[in-house]
C-alpha cells in the first residue's frame, strides 16, 4: 500500500499530478487557491495534502512509512507521527515544501527514531 492509498483510503486517480494547473473555480466561482487544487486541477478541500502524499509515492527513495501522516491547514502541510531518521524527515519536508500551494511544513508532531 502506498502513501496516498493509506492516508486517503483509495487509489490514485488516473492522470493525477503533484502540481497540476488549476481548472475551473471554487464553490463561489473564484479562482482556486493553490492549496485547494486537486490532483487533476479541480477544486479539492484537501488538495495540498493529497498532492504531497502523491509526491511521496512518486519518490523512489521513500517507502511508505506507515507511522507518518500528512494533513493540511490552509497552505501549511502538517506532518504527524514518527520517522526512522532525521534524513527521512528532511527528505519529506523538502518534498512537501516543493508542492505548489505549500507555504510551510509543520513537523511539531513528528518524532525521530
Amino acid at each position: 500500500m502506498g502513501w496516498f492509498d493509506r492516508i486517503f483510503g483509495f487509489g490514485k486517480p488516473d492522470n493525477a499530478q503533484t502540481n497540476p494547473e488549476p481548472t475551473g473555480t471554487d464553490d463561489q466561482g473564484n479562482a482556486i487557491p493553490p492549496e485547494r487544487v486537486g490532483l487533476n486541477g479541480e477544486y479539492d478541500q484537501s488538495g495540498l495534502a493529497k498532492r504531497v502524499a502523491l509526491a511521496f509515492d512518486e519518490d523512489p527513495s521513500l517507502d511508505d512509512i506507515s507511522t507518518l501522516w500528512v494533513a493540511q491547514t490552509g497552505g501549511t502541510v502538517v506532518l504527524k507521527g514518527s520517522v526512522p531518521s532525521e534524513d527521512i524527515l528532511n527528505k519529506v519536508v523538502s518534498i512537501a515544501g516543493g508542492i505548489n500551494g505549500a507555504t510551510s511544513v509543520d513537523t511539531d508532531q513528528v518524532t525521530v527514531g
